[in-house]
């Protein structure tokens, strides 16, 4: 009979096929749906013993979750799981988790906490500077239901931030780290922001919400050479142009520009980024693709809004990138490295062109070349300014 259907049968193949054709759109249909691991309580908890030595055949005393006694305890009609450890970690009367929260927003806003040592706030921490404002910050956060939102306008929006950065040679002697708050912040934004940053001056960046992680540019080979055995396939579109807070992370080969300026590999939580700089931060913001994109974008709609007027782009750019008009000096500047810019363009104008090609956005081709690039490279440099990644 097996031989017969396998050989005779062209019914059989038919259906053979067909249950193929089925199982496969069983199958994709089934991959396509997302799986979420999730915990449930057992209707009765099983006995849990401690350990002799640790080994799993030597049960000791019975014990019972519970928190530790050296801090606050859950309230007596509170049930000892997963549930009544969150409510008791954002209990009114525990305001350790609201006072870590707010020291940790602060920390992004003026690069120091209130407290200096964010992962630590046990015995071996830093002691407040500041513990009466800090309690009174956890206090408002617990008050307005832990809105992350409102803290952040709360801060941004007070004198204290809005003040100048500058400081007099006594302040930073008696102060140099700002400990007493005498100053505003003066901080180098983290590698999201920056690339956010330039995206939004341009007008690329995608706001949309949610969504899976997208491939934004990244040379070409990394993953390859990481020795992992997968290959980076870069996405297109408007998902190149998603806030950075949606960017895929291979923790075994990070995104290279966030990398050099300052983002952790994720390997390990890290409450406090190191901050440096070096030579390959300019070397990124004059070379990406992405910045260079960017500047093409805005040095497009600048030449639009201003065809014969230069120094009326620049200070436009400006604004857009640094938030102030440019001096006197930095305008003659900048209208020197446009100048010269152009006249290299104009003698060569396949490398304008080459420029001009940089990402994956379309660009008006109808417009003078030279013209062009040597106003993206111009908005490219005001991006190299200090005050494009330092907040003041």
């Amino acid at each position: 009979m097996s031989y017969y259907l396998a050989r005779q049968s062209p019914a059989y193949h038919t259906a053979l096929t067909n249950l193929k054709s089925l199982r496969d759109q069983e199958n994709t249909l089934a991959d396509d749906v997302r799986e979420i691991m999730t915990m449930q309580e057992l209707p009765e908890r099983r006995v849990t013993h401690l350990l002799k030595r640790g080994a799993y055949d030597a049960p000791g005393d019975v014990v019972e979750p519970d928190t530790p006694s050296f801090m606050a305890q859950q309230p007596a009609d509170a049930p000892h799981n997963r549930l009544g450890l969150a409510n008791w970690l954002v209990d009114r009367k525990n305001p350790l988790t609201a006072r870590v929260a707010v020291n940790r927003i602060w920390k992004l806003h003026f690069g120091r906490g209130l407290v200096a040592t964010p992962d630590d706030f046990g015995s071996q921490g830093k002691l407040p500077t500041n513990p009466e404002l800090l309690d009174y910050l956890a206090g408002w956060f617990m008050d307005n239901a832990w809105d992350v939102k409102a803290l952040h306008r709360l801060i941004v929006s007070s004198a204290t931030y809005q003040q100048t950065s500058v400081a007099s040679k006594e302040l930073l002697e008696r102060d140099p780290d700002n400990a007493l708050l005498a100053r505003g912040p003066k901080t180098r934004l983290l590698a999201e922001e920056i690339r956010d940053e330039a995206l939004a001056a341009s007008g690329l960046l995608v706001t949309n919400l949610g969504g899976p992680s997208v491939k934004i540019y990244q040379p070409e080979g990394l993953w390859e050479q990481s020795g992992t055995g997968a290959k980076y396939t870069q996405d297109h579109g408007d998902k190149l142009y998603r806030r950075s807070l949606y960017t895929f992370w291979k923790r075994t080969a990070p995104p290279p520009a966030m990398l050099t300026f300052d983002a952790v590999t994720r390997e390990v939580c890290t409450a406090k980024r190191e901050t440096t700089a070096t030579p390959l931060q300019a070397l990124v913001l004059l070379n990406d693709p992405q910045f260079i994109e960017a500047a093409r974008v805005l040095g497009e709609n600048l030449l639009k809004q201003f065809p014969n007027d230069v120094n009326a782009r620049s200070s436009t750019a400006f604004k857009k990138l640094i938030g102030r008009e440019p001096d006197a000096t930095e305008t003659k500047i900048l209208g020197q490295l446009f100048n010269e810019q152009k006249n290299l363009f104009t003698n060569d104008v396949a490398s304008a062109k080459k420029l001009l090609a940089t990402g994956e956005s379309k660009f008006d081709a109808t417009l003078p070349p030279a013209d062009f690039a040597a106003t993206t490279l111009m908005v490219n440099a005001i991006m190299n300014f200090d005050e494009f990644i330092v907040e003041r």
